[in-house]
């Protein structure tokens, strides 16, 4: 009997440990997990910011919308409550079966931000289970016009891509949330409802002028079908702020249409994807020379045809005789060999260290816009005489349009490079400055690569984008690439990357153009389409010539 009594009360004392514990101990732990099992909680997307181009106009905006949700627990008749939606919201009742029969959960959505007066005349019909919460889609104003700047916003009003995801912070707001508790079988506890509202977003305003957006892209479309290029881009830039007027990039992004979206369509290649820029790059090089002082305009070179370099040669993209030319004459007719020699004199080392105060190294921009790429330059310990020569031309070397802009800004601007981009103002009072760097000094040198800039354009390589009553300075590029997926094959054969980038000296205006057309098969020059966009631009903007 003394043993049956111990083990009794072992075990009592067991049982009221037990209870003690969970009645005392653990007692808030439970109780919280209870609460959370039986506790549900919706988000409320918070309205956006809107968007505004540097008119002030509209470029993307949220508007009331609707989301119609239910609780499957309360739907009395499946087949009834499709069909009433299909009727009102469109497509079938099939649609609509699945969230109206999902037997795990007492909330689902049966169409997210619908339109607000179908949402209404389906309120009316006074389903059960069906519910009805306030809610705001992105809509754009101008269709398809600066989407793949703009960029896109996910089904939750979260930015994805463009400027709607580098500056969600400010455009996004902060999200609310419905939370009520439910029964067991999933009905809502009178009472219980709570609503904690939705911080709406701040707005902002970018240097985008939609109407020459519109015209850049019209323009770069029609170039990469004519060129049969891969790719089309083209930006304009203000070389006195580094605001972007205009950007784009073939495919274009139709935010209005997702459904299918074409490869690197969702992103501004200008700043995305770097490229071996070629002949206008033998700007850069030119002017260091200028600045070293080891060049000036009017000194000759003998320059072979075939220029040796270690086992490699170096020619001309044209077969011609040996001859000797000026410094200015091998930019105006775009030498390979006469700016390999420009280098060769100047120093490699000297180059090197031009590129990277250039900014033209590996350096970001600082654009504000996700995913810039950083150029590539190899360390200059590993330059070979043909690395330097192809260099100097702009081969074996990678730059985005974005950076090409701001160095030929700082040609036009005085040496001054401003960090492009796109914010101008936010509406949370929020600080918006953007450095100015001088990164030439020498306004000698600049004159002269002006000079040189303006008679390739008048009778050199340039002739194309000549623009009456206007002096036109700019350089152009026929550049060789390396087929991605095929870089052990070396340079693809007959097929080019394209460019001209120039502005408007002796003018009021200081806006930079570049225009490239990717993996073409041919020599096409860009040219003509650097004149159409910059004719549009100097009729909008007014541009004067200023005559010394």
């Amino acid at each position: 009997m003394a043993w049956v009594f111990a083990i009794f009360l072992l075990i009592a004392a067991i049982v009221v440990g037990r209870l003690v514990y969970l009645q005392v101990i653990v007692a808030d732990d439970y109780a919280a997990e209870a609460r959370e099992a039986r506790t549900v909680e919706i988000p409320i997307t918070p309205k956006r910011g809107t968007i505004y181009d540097r008119d002030g106009r509209v470029l993307a905006a949220s508007v009331d919308a609707t989301t119609v949700c239910c609780n499957p627990r309360e739907v009395k008749d499946v087949d009834a409550t499709a069909k009433a939606i299909a009727e009102t919201l469109g497509g079938k009742a099939d649609d609509y079966r699945e969230p109206l029969t999902r037997e795990d959960t007492s909330f689902a959505y049966i169409k997210r931000k619908a339109d607000v007066d179908a949402a209404k005349k389906l309120r009316e019909a006074d389903l059960a289970g069906v519910y009805f919460i306030a809610d705001t889609k992105r809509v754009y104003p101008n269709g398809s016009v600066g989407g793949q700047i703009i960029g896109l916003v996910n089904i939750d009003g979260v930015g994805q891509t463009g400027l709607e995801a580098y500056y969600d912070d400010i455009l996004g707001g902060k999200e609310g949330k419905i939370t009520y508790e439910q029964g067991a079988t999933g009905i809502i506890i009178n009472g219980t409802l709570q609503t904690e509202e939705a911080v709406a977003g701040k707005d902002i305003t970018i240097s985008l002028d939609i109407d020459l957006q519109q015209k850049v892209e019209k323009s770069v479309t029609a170039m990469a079908k004519d060129m049969k290029a891969k790719s089309g881009q083209s930006l304009v830039v203000d070389a006195t702020s580094g605001e972007i007027l205009a950007c784009a990039s073939t495919p274009l992004l139709d935010p209005t249409n997702t459904e299918v979206i074409e490869e690197h369509a969702a992103e501004a290649q200008c700043v995305t994807r770097a490229f071996e820029p070629g002949s206008i790059f033998k700007s850069v090089a030119m002017l260091a020379a200028l600045e070293d002082g080891s060049v000036t305009p009017n000194d000759s070179f003998y320059c072979p045809n075939i220029l040796p370099a270690d086992e490699y040669y170096v020619s001309d993209a044209h077969e011609r005789e040996d001859q000797t030319m000026t410094a200015t004459e091998i930019l105006v007719r775009s030498s390979n060999v006469g700016i390999s020699l420009i280098a060769k004199r100047m120093g490699f080392d000297k180059l090197n260290d031009a590129i990277a105060r250039y900014g033209l190294d590996s350096t970001l921009t600082g654009v504000d816009y996700p995913g810039e790429s950083a150029g590539y330059l190899l360390d200059f310990d590993q330059w070979s005489r043909i690395q330097g020569y192809n260099i100097a031309f702009g081969q074996g070397i990678s730059e985005t349009p974005v950076q090409m802009a701001r160095f030929y800004g700082a040609i036009a601007n005085g040496g001054v490079a401003y960090t492009p981009h796109f914010l101008v103002s936010r509406a949370d009072g929020g600080e918006v400055s953007w450095k100015g760097s001088q990164i030439v000094d020498d306004e000698r040198a600049l004159e002269e690569l002006v000079t040189m800039l303006k008679l390739v354009v008048s009778e050199g390589t340039g002739v194309g984008a000549q623009i009456s009553g206007f002096s036109v300075a700019g350089k152009t590029g026929t550049a060789e690439y390396v087929e991605e997926g095929h870089e052990d094959e070396g340079y693809k054969r007959d097929h080019y990357n394209n460019s001209f980038i120039g502005f408007l000296p002796d003018t009021d205006s200081k806006l930079v153009c570049f225009v490239g057309a990717s993996e073409v098969p041919s020599e096409t020059a860009t040219t003509e389409v650097f004149q159409d966009i910059m004719s549009f631009a100097i009729e909008r903007y007014n541009v004067n010539s200023i005559q010394e």
